[in-house]
């Protein structure tokens, strides 16, 4: 397949499966979930071990993408698909969640390491660290919980309507880095939990 000047892969990190469908650890995929809503585009195609829908976002051709692979296991699914489609690193987004930003903060960055968090450092392996990722804040767990066992818990209670916002905010941080650039984007949508601009 040729490469294309326009095309994205924007992928959504999750674990697969009802049991996990409303996990902290699946914002991603609620996100590209969202994402897909707004434009039109069905996520009914397996593909490289992930659920892929192919559409337009503007001008934009994307490719929307939840891998199936279980998240520790991303980066079997993310890689062979920007291969397949010949999307180099700066045009794959990753979404994903974060426990170290608190609830409602997201966070847009043109690269990076994984910050201890497994779907990342499987795409990592992949892809090399050079490819822009949306985080989602998702708090830390409290008391002396574990974190493995915090983000496998559903969002519940006064949560929800944080991430409801949270969500509607990540489309539109989608959104202007489609159509403007990761350095817009993050100027434009990077704020702290209270909603103030932080700058990038």
């Amino acid at each position: 397949m040729p490469a294309s000047q326009d095309r994205f892969l924007i992928a959504g990190l999750g674990n697969p499966g009802r049991e996990y469908q409303n996990n902290r650890h699946n914002i991603g995929f609620m996100a590209v979930d969202r994402l897909a809503a707004a434009y039109g585009i069905s996520l009914g195609k397996v593909q490289n071990r992930a659920l892929v829908g192919n559409g337009r976002i503007g001008a934009a051709s994307v490719i929307l993408a939840k891998p199936q692979t279980y998240m520790n296991g991303s980066g079997d699914a993310i890689g062979p698909l920007a291969a397949y489609y010949r999307i180099p690193s700066e045009r794959v987004l990753v979404v994903y969640d974060e426990i170290d930003l608190p609830a409602g903060t997201l966070r847009l960055r043109e690269q990076g390491g994984s910050g201890g968090h497994n779907g990342m450092k499987s795409i990592i392996q992949q892809l090399g660290n050079g490819f822009p990722r949306l985080r989602l804040g998702v708090g830390r767990p409290p008391g002396r919980m574990e974190p493995a066992a915090y983000v496998l818990q559903d969002f519940r209670g006064a949560e929800l309507e944080v991430v409801d916002e949270l969500l509607h905010e990540a489309v539109a941080a989608i959104e202007t880095f489609l159509r403007e650039g990761v350095d817009l984007a993050m100027t434009r949508h990077n704020r702290n939990g209270s909603g103030t601009e932080e700058r990038p």
